[in-house]
């Protein structure tokens, strides 16, 4: 422990306290309100901090790692402009449902209330977008709060924490506190009675529809919901930006309900005599504004498991509500018996299947010399189906979502709550917890430079991750809506880019231009070949405006 004394500081506690849930990496941008963490954090083995290029950057790596592992990431960001600019990874977090702990380090506590330099109550301002938000005022109470924190993140629908820190907490002495064991949450399961309604609900059923989503899956999971469907010959699909919770080239996969519900998929959905919502909230984008499930009352039977009781009822009225984690429902369906009536499901299911691979085989050609939905497969083939996607928000995500095929679980990242940058952070963070997997983030221009500098970071981790950048020169989605609705009266679209090539090299990483879908793959595989990030610019025409309608079709249909 640092200093001449040998009773430990707040903040040794607080990395004892971290350390003791297994906590090996934490990201952040460097503070003066928390100086004794980064002192504290050399004495503790195996602990690293990440120190990330922007707060947003950091919070973002600490999202994707949440995803990753279903353990809180955890994040360090300094108080007032600090914490402002982690809030979006926050707001990702509750949105998406993952564990997260946000640290702030905060003023001195006799300087609080007097608006002191870059003051902020922050228990206030994240109060509505986090889980629990609160502020460690006694050094003497720290691992109490770490425990709670993240029981907090995991209980339940999971979600972000945040804990504000005080400047002089963190530097006085602290009592040794007790250890504490890794926390584990309760993994809620459905009642006898509620297995016998649901499996009544689903005798009576010819053409039920299961649509899985939100947070608190693992890889136990996803393979027990693939058991389940194949025994009672049930379609799977999945929320937005949830792909990988099931086999995209499983027979009973029905498709990925996002931006852009194919025709195909969303007459199957409301064709469905039983509606099973498995850890999905179905929100306002896979939900079609709220119009693919009538709201409040469906017209079909409504299932819907969720880990928070407070999300079966927020918009829709089930016949059978069960509040329950997807590895707590799933481990119980699979040990009652099979529901009887399967050769009546399984040609819906195929149809379901069907319907989802006609709507991949109408994916048009894209207009220009490179076309994203040919090189998108030519990367899937050539890298593999361990391989983790990542993606920020933005119409290039479309092509990702439609055209690779996620094979298994925690292949893909992305911001279900719809923020740009997410992409090269979250390789980030995913190629420092699985160093053996090929990592691919792709991003548009604009979502790219939104977390740029990231570049910087993964050099300096030396990280094999490959970036594509889909540059056509504006901020395509706002376009799209602009043509859409304004067609012709362009404003604050148009963007005015650096050489992407350049500005990569400058970070120190390998980067080369492809502006024909010819010479993408040999510039992938010698991208693969480097030891360390590689980046490759593809010159998209802006005409490909979006994954099924081009620039001037869009324009058009005013």
């Amino acid at each position: 422990m640092s200093g001449s004394s040998s009773a430990p500081r707040g903040a040794d506690i607080l990395m004892q306290a971290l350390a003791d849930q297994g906590v090996r990496r934490a990201f952040g941008v460097p503070g003066e309100s928390f100086l004794s963490v980064l002192d504290a954090i050399l004495d503790v083995p195996d602990m690293d901090f990440v120190t990330t290029r922007h707060e947003g950057g950091a919070v973002y790596m600490a999202e994707a790692h949440g995803k990753l592992t279903g353990r809180p990431g955890i994040c360090f960001v300094t108080r007032g402009p600090g914490a402002m600019h982690a809030a979006i990874g926050v707001h990702t977090a509750q949105q998406d449902s993952t564990p997260m702990i946000l640290f702030v380090g905060q003023v001195a506590r006799r300087f609080k209330g007097r608006e002191a330099f870059q003051e902020v109550d922050f228990h206030r301002h994240f109060s509505d977008m986090a889980k629990w938000s609160d502020e460690i005022d006694d050094a003497d109470r720290i691992t109490e709060f770490v425990g709670r924190a993240f029981h907090a993140a995991m209980a339940g629908r999971p979600g972000p924490v945040v804990l504000a820190l005080p400047e002089d907490m963190l530097d006085g002495p602290a009592q040794v506190q007790p250890r504490l064991a890794p926390v584990t949450v309760p993994q809620p399961a459905p009642s006898r009675a509620e297995l016998d309604r649901l499996r009544n609900l689903l005798v009576d059923a010819s053409r039920p529809f299961v649509i899985a989503g939100g947070g608190g899956w693992s890889r136990e999971a996803a393979d027990q919901l693939l058991a389940w469907a194949e025994r009672d010959a049930l379609p799977v699909a999945c929320e937005l930006r949830c792909q990988d919770l099931f086999d995209n080239l499983h027979p009973n996969y029905a498709g990925d309900i996002g931006f852009g519900v194919p025709p195909g998929v969303a007459e199957r959905i409301r064709s469905a005599d039983c509606l099973i919502l498995l850890g999905a909230r179905m929100g306002e984008i896979p939900s079609a504004g709220y119009t693919l499930i009538d709201a409040p009352r469906p017209a079909q039977s409504l299932l819907h498991i969720h880990a928070g009781p407070e999300e079966t009822g927020r918009v829709y009225q089930a016949d059978l509500a069960i509040t329950a984690t997807p590895a707590g429902f799933l481990e119980a369906v699979l040990d009652s018996q099979a529901v009887t009536g399967g050769a009546k499901r399984r040609d819906w299911t195929r149809g379901c299947h069907s319907a989802h691979e006609a709507a991949v085989a109408a994916i048009p050609p894209a207009p220009g010399a490179v076309d994203l939905a040919v090189v998108l497969g030519q990367a899937r083939e050539i890298m593999g189906p361990r391989t983790i996607v990542t993606n920020g928000a933005g119409n290039y995500a479309n092509w990702v979502h439609k055209v690779w095929r996620f094979r298994s679980y925690r292949t893909q990242l992305g911001p279900v709550a719809g923020g740009m940058g997410y992409g090269l952070p979250a390789a980030v963070a995913a190629a420092l917890e699985e160093p053996d997997r090929p990592v691919l983030a792709v991003a548009g221009d604009g979502c790219f430079l939104m977390t740029a500098q990231e570049l910087s970071t993964a050099v300096e981790q030396r990280l094999g991750i490959v970036i594509l950048v889909v540059n056509n020169g504006m901020l395509g989605t706002i376009r799209m809506h602009q043509e859409r609705h304004y067609p012709g009266r362009v404003s604050a679209t148009d963007l005015v880019n650096p050489d992407f090539v350049a500005l990569a090299r400058s970070y120190g990483a390998w980067a080369a231009t492809v502006k024909e879908t010819g010479a993408f793959a040999d510039c992938l595989k010698e991208a693969l070949d480097v030891d360390g990030p590689a980046l490759i610019d593809l010159h998209v025409d802006p005409e490909a405006i979006s994954l099924f309608h081009t620039l001037s079709q869009v324009r058009g249909t005013r």
